[in-house]
C-alpha cells in the first residue's frame, strides 16, 4: 500500500509540476493542517531531515508557486506557520477525489464490523511506527552524543599518546 501510495502521489506531483520533495512537504502541511496542527518550518525541517537552508529554500518555491503561505503563530509572534493555500488545496482535492471515490466504492461491501476492526489495525499499526521512530530519534541523539564524546576522547588518548611517547 506504501509503494501504491508513493506512485499516486509521483503523479500528482509531475501534473503538478511539483518535485518529489515539494511533494513530501505538502503532504506534510496538509496532514498537520487537517489535523488542526498546522507545522512550522523548522517542524517541517524536523520531518522531513532537510537542513535549514534546505528547508527555507523549498518553503519559499512552495509559496512562489501558489501552493503554501506563511502566517504568523497566534500563540507565538516569532513563529511562523506553513498553510495550504485554496488554489494549493483544491488542485489536491481535484486530483484526489477520484482515489476517494474508487476507495468508498471498495468499501461499499465491507460490514460496518469489518471497518472498525481495520481502524482499530490501522490505528495500532501507526502508533507502533510512531513509537519505532520516537525510539529511532532518541538512539540517534544518544549516538550524536556519544560520537561528539568520543571524539574527544579519541583526541584526548592520542594526545598523551604523543607526549608520553617522545618522553621515552
Amino acid at each position: 500500500m506504501t509503494a501504491r501510495s508513493d506512485r499516486v502521489g509521483r503523479y500528482f506531483a509531475r501534473s503538478n509540476d511539483v518535485n518529489n520533495s515539494d511533494f513530501h512537504a505538502l503532504l506534510h502541511i496538509m496532514v498537520a493542517e487537517t489535523a488542526g496542527t498546522p507545522l512550522t518550518p523548522a517542524q517541517l525541517r524536523q520531518r522531513m531531515d532537510l537542513s535549514p537552508p534546505a528547508i527555507t529554500y523549498l518553503v519559499d518555491r512552495m509559496i512562489e508557486s501558489g501552493h503554501i503561505r506563511r502566517e504568523p503563530d497566534p500563540g507565538d509572534r516569532r513563529k511562523w506557520l506553513l498553510r495550504y493555500e485554496p488554489r494549493g488545496m483544491a488542485m489536491a482535492h481535484d486530483f484526489f477525489r477520484p482515489l476517494g471515490s474508487r476507495i468508498s466504492a471498495a468499501l461499499t461491501d465491507l460490514d460496518d464490523s469489518d471497518l472498525v476492526a481495520a481502524h482499530r489495525v490501522f490505528m495500532a499499526m501507526i502508533d507502533a511506527m510512531a513509537n519505532f521512530e520516537d525510539h529511532l530519534v532518541a538512539v540517534d541523539s544518544h549516538a550524536s552524543t556519544d560520537v561528539g564524546r568520543g571524539t574527544a576522547a579519541v583526541r584526548r588518548t592520542r594526545g598523551k599518546a604523543r607526549s608520553t611517547a617522545r618522553t621515552d
